[in-house]
């Protein structure tokens, strides 16, 4: 199994085509009160949704296990005046999270829950976040809703097709999917194919594969509730729609049990 690391200096540009992630932190900062929050965002990246919760006043800590994300993460913090007090980032890996601290939200966006592929590491996850957890705390978590129709098959070919460009460097990029899955083990293969010129018009290629798992909603409340933690509000949408079978996404306000 190979765990998600994207490509960091990527990561940004290749992601803004995703409109959801216009509305994901919003919706999110509607759900806190005035009064300052202590955060922690597993899997914090580039700080996309860090730093603007840092922004309305919350104390923020971020971890992620890839360094070149958190360099990218730091340098973005200082560019917009925070101080490391404000938002803290950590390198760690959420697996054996240990902060030493209990935090009133917990939060982990955009499908990275998935990327733990195995019911031990969700498991390891989970507890670990019911651990750092204040006793009225709340675990926040978004994820897909599974398109039965497309897990019915087998493989998907140059799908989400997209062209980005990198300032950082001067780069403009062709990127294109590739999935296979394993439905009996809940398992996906997930390849980004990328292409692009360099300066005398050659042709580059670069790709990167990882795992990603699938979790139904039923098994998501199981899940979480053999973990001590259960679902308060499950919404479908950014929209703040209740879920329902054909909502594309599973988006959950947790508190311990």
């Amino acid at each position: 199994m190979k765990r998600y690391r994207a490509i960091a200096q990527y990561y940004d540009a290749e992601n803004a085509r995703h409109e959801m992630l216009k509305h994901d932190v919003p919706f999110f900062l509607g759900q806190l009160p005035k009064k300052g929050q202590d955060i922690l965002e597993l899997a914090v990246g580039t700080a996309r949704a860090a730093i603007p919760l840092a922004q309305a006043g919350h104390r923020v800590t971020g971890i992620d296990y890839v360094p070149d994300m958190l360099d990218i993460a730091r340098r973005k913090r200082d560019a917009v005046g925070l101080s490391d007090r404000q938002l803290t980032l950590i390198r760690q890996d959420a697996l054996k999270l240990n902060l030493r601290k209990k935090f009133d939200w917990i939060l982990i966006l955009f499908n990275t829950l998935l990327a733990f592929t195995t019911l031990e590491e969700l498991d390891q996850l989970l507890q670990g976040v019911r651990r750092h957890l204040k006793p009225r705390g709340r675990f926040w978590l978004d994820v897909f809703n599974p398109d039965y129709a497309r897990f019915a098959r087998d493989s998907e070919r140059g799908i989400e097709r997209d062209v980005f460009h990198v300032p950082e460097l001067d780069r403009t990029v062709f990127r294109q999917s590739d999935i296979t899955r394993d439905m009996a083990d809940q398992r996906m293969r997930v390849t980004f194919r990328y292409q692009w010129f360099d300066a005398f018009g050659r042709t580059k290629r670069e790709q990167f594969a990882f795992d990603m798992t699938c979790i139904f909603p039923r098994e998501l409340r199981l899940l979480l509730e053999r973990n001590g933690l259960q679902i308060e509000q499950l919404w479908g949408n950014y929209d703040g729609s209740a879920f329902n079978r054909n909502s594309p996404r599973m988006i959950a306000r947790c508190t311990r049990k």
